[in-house]
């Protein structure tokens, strides 16, 4: 069987390492772990690396894709159905200013919560019953935008914090595939950091 991992970001340097990227963070670590490289997928606007786990046997192909995170729907879409995958096995890994900077929840389905990168992969698999790994970096401090402050990297004085959330939500997602959602959300939810 084989699970498709959507990092949730926006493509290039200058995003790289924001807030917004954070999903996009978690596969490159997973790819790191694994000793392996994304490449350009064929005839799919992403990049993709295949980790085959030894305990399980598992297929996990860790996707990116290369358009804006607004419209990156349909690249992770694409790479579902190329591979067979149904929304069922998909594993959205993404920012979430509603949750408290260091906190970490795993879900099933629900709402977008108006982040559009949820939204252009829900609309481009035709259904909200994915996994999501949310990772949580706060709200933005006193006024201002929401949009500014997740295009904006973590601080010199989270970037510690942020960097041990990383990999927990990393491990979260291996224990998904591994385990199933339930034990995996009994080992990760949390509301606080």
């Amino acid at each position: 069987m084989t699970w498709l991992v959507a990092g949730l970001g926006n493509p290039g340097p200058t995003y790289a390492r924001t807030r917004h990227n954070s999903g996009a963070m978690v596969v490159d670590l997973l790819a790191t772990r694994a000793g392996e490289r994304f490449r350009k997928a064929r005839f799919v606007p992403a990049e993709v690396a295949e980790l085959h786990d030894p305990d399980t046997g598992e297929r996990v192909l860790l996707v990116k894709s290369t358009r804006f995170m607004n419209e990156s729907g349909p690249s992770y879409a694409s790479m579902a159905r190329k591979a067979k995958i149904g929304p069922d096995r998909v594993i959205a890994v993404h920012d979430e200013i509603d949750l408290p900077f260091g906190a970490l929840q795993l879900k099933s389905g629900g709402s977008t919560a108006g982040h559009n990168g949820l939204k252009s992969l829900q609309q481009a698999l035709r259904s909200p019953e994915f996994s999501r790994v949310r990772v949580g970096v706060g709200r933005p401090p006193g006024r201002q935008d929401p949009a500014d402050y997740v295009l904006r990297n973590f601080s010199d004085r989270e970037r510690p914090d942020a960097e041990a959330l990383l990999e927990d939500a990393a491990d979260a997602v291996m224990a998904i595939t591994r385990d199933g959602l339930p034990s995996a959300q009994d080992r990760f939810n949390r509301r606080r950091p």
